[in-house]
């Protein structure tokens, strides 16, 4: 009878071990061939978000910022004279909680397109290298007269290499489409572009005019300034800003001059030689009133923070509607960090507004002065592309001030800095029409050149 009983109890444990092997035995294959289970601790920490540096409701106070006196050295903008979703990172949605309870099969196929989707949401675009390409330029420099200042249009000027032209920027992980005019300009139907910065801002500007006429003469192609309200100033030789419509397909491109992105008032409305309020936490006004008719906005500033311009323009730095005293918001690198992070946050409040609204803040255009300053014998006569390289390794920008700007933002940042860095090669140079003897331009590009592809980061993030 005991022997019976003993039996029968090692009989039950012996069942209860196969059964206990068993099940573990299907865990662990399970773990190893599902591949939602297999990768859901790496996914998990890519869902991890920082919180923002601080958050405004509407434009930035001195008194939220955790660090609106960034380390920026104050002389090193250029003084030449004028011619994400946020962070690459995704919150998880109820939705993706929800499919772990899905089947297996049906999760499985789910899964591979959200590690693709998530692939491309999380692309740097600022990582990759130059590699040769004979189907560039994109357009003629001897054309687009229509659109380009024959400034920058190095073709009709006395330069002889043009190797800079034949090289495209091809990005690490990301898809680069290639660029149509055509299709460009199809995708962007009935909607409005809006470029709004300095005079890079404007050859960005330019560029895609160029690109999307494929070069060629337009004369379909409507000037409408007017809706706008851009014209000539009183006392400036050029208007502030540029407007035109492909009718076709009912798409606008505009460039408004805005050297800081700040608000910019005159002081006293009834004197000529009147002082201007540079609110460095308001925008500008054209982009407040017209922002509501932009589906895309491209944003840039950088070269004009040094005290000779600010001098020149006669701007008075204010913000919360009164002149700056704190002497630390007053150093040029901090006023500069200080309106970024202003501009991005108001950006991403309207964005709230206006989903269908797309914002671009492009970081600095490098300048490649040697030997001097624009003004004190400083040169790029470097003919031979790519001799610092053609690669960029970094993840994070080498702008870190427009990179820390838009971080928790809506706004998308447009790195162009590192990978133009590398093309010192592609500026006017000493080859410009306007430029007196002597003086180098080592701050603008040849067109076409290098704001082409500044373009086609930006078509491929659209």
């Amino acid at each position: 009878m005991k022997g019976g009983q003993s039996s029968r109890y090692w009989g039950r444990q012996f069942s209860f071990t196969v059964a206990a092997l068993l099940f573990t035995t299907l865990f662990f294959w399970s773990w190893e061939n599902n591949p939602l289970l297999n990768s859901l601790l790496s996914v998990q920490e890519q869902f991890l978000m920082n919180a923002p540096d601080f958050t405004v409701d509407h434009f930035a106070d001195p008194s939220v910022l955790t660090n609106p006196f960034g380390e920026v050295e104050e002389d090193s903008v250029s003084q030449i004279p004028e011619g994400t979703e946020d962070d690459n990172t995704v919150k998880p949605s109820e939705s993706d909680l929800n499919r772990m309870n899905e089947p297996y099969n049906e999760r499985k196929d789910q899964n591979r397109v959200a590690v693709s989707s998530l692939k491309k949401q999380a692309c740097n675009y600022g990582k990759g290298r130059w590699v040769a390409d004979d189907r560039r330029p994109l357009y003629s420099g001897f054309g687009c007269k229509q659109w380009l200042s024959e400034m920058w249009s190095c073709r009709l000027t006395q330069r002889k290499d043009f190797s800079y032209e034949g090289y495209r920027w091809q990005p690490n992980d990301c898809e680069m489409p290639e660029f149509r005019g055509a299709e460009f300009l199809r995708r962007m139907q009935d909607k409005t572009i809006a470029f709004i910065g300095d005079s890079l801002g404007r050859q960005q500007f330019q560029s895609l005019m160029c690109m999307a006429s494929d070069g060629e003469e337009k004369p379909e192609v409507e000037s409408v300034e007017w809706k706008y309200g851009l014209s000539i100033p009183r006392g400036a030789i050029r208007p502030d800003g540029w407007a035109y419509r492909f009718p076709i397909t009912n798409t606008t491109i505009l460039y408004y001059w805005s050297a800081s992105l700040c608000g910019i008032e005159p002081i006293n409305t009834t004197d000529p030689a009147t002082e201007y309020a540079m609110h460095l936490d308001r925008p500008p006004a054209f982009l407040e009133w017209y922002l509501p008719q932009f589906d895309v906005v491209i944003l840039n500033t950088g070269h004009h923070w040094n005290r000779g311009k600010l001098r020149a323009n006669r701007w008075v730095m204010y913000a919360e509607g009164k002149p700056v005293t704190n002497r630390k918001l007053a150093e040029m690198g901090n006023a500069k960090n200080y309106t970024l992070h202003s501009i991005a946050r108001w950006l991403d409040s309207r964005i709230t507004l206006h989903p269908h609204l797309k914002v671009f803040l492009r970081t600095i255009s490098p300048r490649h002065f040697s030997n001097g300053e624009w003004n004190t014998g400083g040169s790029c006569d470097n003919p031979t592309p790519l001799l610092k390289g053609s690669e960029v390794f970094q993840n994070r920008s080498s702008d870190p001030v427009v990179e820390d700007a838009v971080r928790g933002t809506k706004v998308k940042l447009l790195d162009i800095t590192a990978l133009s860095e590398l093309r010192d090669e592609a500026h006017i140079s000493h080859y410009s029409r306007k430029a007196s003897e002597g003086i180098n331009d080592c701050l603008h590009w040849c067109l076409p050149g290098i704001p082409d592809t500044w373009n086609e980061l930006f078509y491929a993030q659209l």
